[in-house]
C-alpha cells in the first residue's frame, strides 16, 4: 500500500484521540512530505545527526520527538530544538540535560524511559530505579517530566496487556502524587504491531513507523 493508503488504514482503527508520532527514522523527505500533505506534524526520529539534518530541510512547524537512546554528549546538539524528548533512562543523562537547557534558559519537556520487560538490550529505567530519579526531578529548574514511555518485549497480546497496564498504574500513581516538576501528560506507549491494546489500555501517544511508511528501508540512512 501506499504511505496515504496506510495512513487511511492506520486513522480507521483509532478509537480515541491520542498523538501519533511518525516514526521517521531512515525515511527520506519524499516519504515524510507526504506524511506532512495527510496532516502529520509529530515526527519521531532516534538519531541525532538524521534529527538535526532533516530540521534544517523539513518544515519549521514540524514537532520533533527524539524518541531513540540519547547519549549525553549529544543533548546539546537538540536542546531547544525538540518538542519532547521520550527517553530520558538515568541521573546522569538527567543532570546533562538540565545542563544544557540552562546554557540556553529554556525548559525540556521530557518522558522516562520505562524498561518495563527489565530486557539488558533494552535502554530505560528499572522500577525501582523510578524513585530516584523523580527526587533528582526535583532539583532540577531546567526539566519537567511531562509523562512516561516505554517500549515492551516481544510478545503476544497477553503478555504486551500485560506490560502496558503495569506502565499505566505507575503513570496513575504518579499522577495522583504529583511530584515536584513532574506532570502525567504524556503516556508513550504502542508501535505498529502493539498500538491499538496499547491505546485500549490507556496510551494517549503512539509510534508508528512501518504503520504508515511501510517496511523499513536501510540503505539510504543519513
Amino acid at each position: 500500500m501506499s504511505i496515504e493508503q496506510n495512513i487511511q488504514s492506520l486513522r480507521k482503527k483509532l478509537t480515541k484521540d491520542v498523538t501519533v508520532i511518525a516514526v521517521s527514522k531512515t525515511r527520506t523527505i519524499e516519504e515524510m512530505q507526504v506524511a506532512y500533505d495527510c496532516g502529520f506534524r509529530d515526527f519521531g526520529e532516534s538519531k541525532v545527526q538524521e534529527l538535526t539534518a532533516k530540521m534544517e530541510s523539513f518544515h519549521k512547524d514540524v514537532r520533533w520527538h527524539f524518541i531513540g537512546h540519547l547519549q549525553r554528549n549529544k543533548v546539546k546538539y537538540i536542546a531547544g530544538k525538540v518538542f519532547l524528548i521520550h527517553s530520558l533512562d538515568s541521573i546522569k543523562l538527567l543532570k546533562e540535560i538540565e545542563r544544557q537547557y540552562e546554557k540556553i534558559n529554556t525548559t525540556a519537556n521530557v518522558l522516562i524511559e520505562i524498561n518495563i520487560g527489565r530486557e539488558e538490550s533494552k535502554s530505560g529505567i528499572l522500577l525501582e530505579e523510578l524513585d530516584d530519579i523523580i527526587k533528582e526531578v526535583a532539583n532540577c529548574k531546567f526539566v519537567q517530566v511531562q509523562g512516561l514511555m516505554t517500549v515492551l518485549p516481544k510478545g503476544d497480546e497477553n503478555s504486551n496487556r500485560e506490560y502496558f497496564r503495569q506502565v499505566k498504574a505507575i503513570f496513575d500513581k504518579l499522577d495522583s502524587l504529583k511530584p515536584k516538576n513532574v506532570t502525567m501528560k504524556y503516556l508513550s506507549m504502542g508501535m505498529t504491531g502493539d498500538f491499538i491494546e496499547a491505546i485500549e489500555e490507556g496510551s494517549n501517544m503512539i509510534r508508528i513507523g512501518e504503520g504508515i511508511f511501510g517496511k523499513r528501508i536501510y540503505k539510504n540512512q543519513l
